[in-house]
């Protein structure tokens, strides 16, 4: 795998798929793997583009870090700034899933002349201080009552426990459909994810007033792709989220969750491949 330098020395992995353009992928997670994404329902074919997508700190191919501050946001945005950099892009697109929104919204804030196009998949929306009420959470739950599997998966969601188990034991609410291909792909994360990095990304600072205000200086248009059915950020708390932004706007894939391209891989490609080229 190529390598790039970091702004601290240390030297972290990236991997290229398709050709055309690049896109630079920062996955979510937090600390996961990012073979997580697979090839993204083919998105570099369908939208022509090259998918950089890195190897945070401690994930794939990139060692530990020896300070476990630096799996924070913060650091890994500075990573990020690096990667452009290393890449000679002066204005790359950027998309990014998940728990990566963070890294990429703190990264929109510093460098708003940076990004060409920001593209959130299914975004965690702390760093801006967003978040969903216990009613709107409570209906979002809701719409999978029917499910064959609501009822021991709704017991494993409810409880505090962070284990393995009760991760996967929740996990169908992740998916639009709990098929064999979903299950296949909830039971790669425990042994994808760096535990003690998901630890450190969520227990770092962000002051999101900060970043919210800094935001508004971004004239890049931003899309926002939520799942219709993903419990967080849904489509009312993504149609929020792209209010933030000069030229924001918010895309709902229809009967999809937290990992669109795993729910329809085609059609989850030519909805971000027109976020690309909007």
């Amino acid at each position: 795998m190529p390598t790039y330098t970091s702004h601290d020395g240390t030297e972290l992995a990236y991997r290229i798929e398709g050709t055309g353009d690049p896109v630079v992928v920062w996955p979510g997670g937090p600390a996961r793997d990012p073979a997580y994404l697979g090839d993204l329902g083919g998105l570099a074919t369908v939208a022509g583009r090259s998918l950089v997508i890195p190897d945070p700190r401690g994930t794939g191919a990139s060692p530990l870090p020896a300070d476990p501050t630096a799996y924070g946001p913060s650091g890994l945005a500075d990573d990020l700034e690096a990667l452009r950099a290393h890449l000679g892009l002066e204005r790359p697109d950027l998309l990014c899933h998940s728990a990566g929104a963070s890294v990429a919204l703190l990264y929109a804030a510093r460098h708003p002349g940076r990004i060409g196009r920001l593209v959130l998949i299914t975004p965690g929306t702390s760093a801006v201080g967003l978040d969903i009420s216990d009613d709107e959470w409570e209906a979002r739950v809701a719409l999978r009552s029917h499910e064959p599997w609501f009822a021991s998966a709704r017991r494993a969601l409810d409880s505090e426990d962070d284990s393995p188990a009760t991760r996967q034991a929740m996990s169908p609410f992740l998916y639009g459909r709990w098929t064999g291909t979903a299950q296949q792909h909830a039971a790669t994360d425990d042994a994808q994810r760096n535990r003690e990095g998901t630890r450190a990304f969520r227990a770092a600072p962000v002051d999101a007033a900060a970043t919210r205000a800094a935001l508004t200086s971004l004239r890049a248009p931003v899309r926002v792709v939520v799942g219709e059915l993903d419990l967080m950020p849904g489509p009312d708390l993504g149609a929020e989220l792209a209010a933030i932004f000069d030229d924001g706007r918010c895309v709902v894939q229809p009967g999809a969750a937290h990992f669109p391209w795993v729910d329809d891989p085609a059609r989850f490609a030519r909805l971000v491949s027109a976020a690309l080229e909007d």
